[in-house]
């Protein structure tokens, strides 16, 4: 039996193919082939760089399925159902909205797809996969390690991708993860996640967890287990981990060069019409926070949401020259995307204020970081516009060359000064490549 794994790629430009040039490893996919007994071929085929080879012969496509990348993922379905080849699809997507995956797959999986694998396999292999598999959620990957063979040549950053822990204990409004995992976290075994660590060559780590620190007591254990290994890691995380000393000190200890933190809002009636509710008792414009990740010398990624319903205009410039004062090393200005299953979904389809019939992952005129509802205070255009140009300023040369100088932290040692100037660059292109850009590439 052949198993074809598919990562699929977000869209295409005006002009022709998008190519992915800050991709990393489709870490799911890379679990998937480590469950996968040896007597099955196990091949995968990046979209955000490859051309598939839909007449290759397979016996079995599994493809990972985001909600960004769902038009282009039914795409290929199509490609290899026309051609007599079973599709099976999982992921986030299909776990929020499984009756609309459905239609466009031989059989799906909903939760966490490894701890049902072995199940879809033995069925494949007799020809009779059923239409739906429903897996609870658990730990990441238990008693198995990723095939990063597969990931060899096809040029993906010098980061090697791994997780401790998914889900998170916090319950914001607008948030994916929180309705997939019910407001829990699920934490793999540390020693195995230790043999991760020595079984691939790199020594920069990318957590890919969805709040590292959302158990402080296991993340405290995680973190004493890193220190001996010597290695350079990021992750996510949320505000609240400035709180405790002990924790900081063995983040620092153990090899963090920063972390993806969720400040969403510069105000508080954003954070509770959000429910946000690990950023409230630090909010007084987050300067003790900030005060402490200076003080430990963290980069900080800072992520935003953009239009949520107490956000003016005028807020909207305020987060950027928020972001801008505190020379953080990366930022995101993302626009609120309600998706499907949560409760902000809900709420904007009740209101009937939902764009693009609703689906605007599906929707031909939707286009990349535009806003997809109405937001209370603004057009969807404005919105759109003041988002983008939020990102413009952001990555521009100035603004990158006014950062650097933060002697606290991106000018810190020599190592951090290096993550600063090799990746902002490339956040940059992407950026401006990016906006606008079509779902699929039909």
């Amino acid at each position: 039996m052949k198993l074809t794994l598919i990562k699929p790629n977000i869209g295409r430009m005006p002009d022709g193919r998008y190519i992915d040039e800050g991709r990393m490893e489709p870490l799911q996919l890379g679990v998937l082939a480590g469950l996968t007994p040896a007597d099955i071929e196990v091949v995968l085929y990046d979209d955000r760089m490859e051309d598939i080879p839909y007449d290759e012969q397979t016996d079995l496509v599994a493809i990972t399925v985001e909600t960004y990348t769902a038009r282009r993922s039914y795409e290929i379905s199509a490609a290899y159902r026309q051609r007599g080849v079973p599709v099976l699809m999982g992921g986030m997507h299909p776990t929020l909205i499984p009756e609309e995956v459905a239609d466009h797959a031989d059989s799906i999986v909903t939760g966490d797809a490894e701890h049902i694998w072995a199940t879809i396999l033995k069925d494949a292999k007799k020809g009779k996969l059923q239409a739906r598999y429903t897996a609870k959620p658990g730990p990441p990957q238990p008693g198995t390690f990723t095939r990063r063979d597969l990931f060899k040549g096809k040029g993906y950053l010098p980061v090697s991708l791994l997780q401790f822990s998914r889900g998170c204990r916090f319950r914001c409004n607008y948030c994916a993860i929180s309705s997939f995992f019910g407001a829990t976290q699920f934490r793999r075994d540390i020693a195995e996640t230790i043999e991760e660590i020595e079984r691939q060559d790199r020594k920069l780590l990318f957590f890919v967890d969805d709040n590292i620190v959302s158990n402080p007591a296991a993340s405290k254990e995680l973190f004493k287990a890193l220190i001996p290994m010597k290695v350079r890691w990021v992750s996510q995380g949320s505000i609240d981990m400035t709180k405790d000393s002990e924790l900081m000190d063995l983040m620092l200890k153990s090899g963090c060069l920063g972390n993806v933190i969720g400040f969403e809002t510069v105000t508080k009636e954003g954070l509770r019409a959000m429910k946000k509710g690990p950023n409230l008792p630090s909010f007084d414009q987050y300067q003790r926070p900030l005060d402490v990740l200076n003080h430990y010398g963290l980069q900080t990624w800072a992520a935003f949401v953009l239009g949520h319903d107490a956000e003016t205009p005028d807020t909207l410039k305020a987060t950027h020259d928020f972001a801008m004062a505190n020379k953080f090393c990366f930022a995101a200005f993302n626009i609120m995307m309600p998706y499907p299953g949560t409760p902000l979904y809900t709420q904007l389809e009740r209101e009937q204020r939902l764009l693009f019939d609703g689906k605007w992952w599906l929707h031909p005129d939707y286009r990349f970081n535009h806003a997809s509802f109405v937001p209370k205070h603004m057009s969807p255009e404005t919105l759109t516009e003041l988002s983008f140009g939020a990102r413009k300023s952001w990555n521009s040369l100035y603004s990158i060359a006014r950062r650097l100088f933060n002697l606290k932290t991106n000018m810190r040692t020599l190592e951090r000064m290096g993550v600063f100037l090799r990746f902002n660059p490339l956040f940059r292109k992407e950026t401006f490549k990016k906006q606008d850009m079509h779902f699929g590439v039909k």
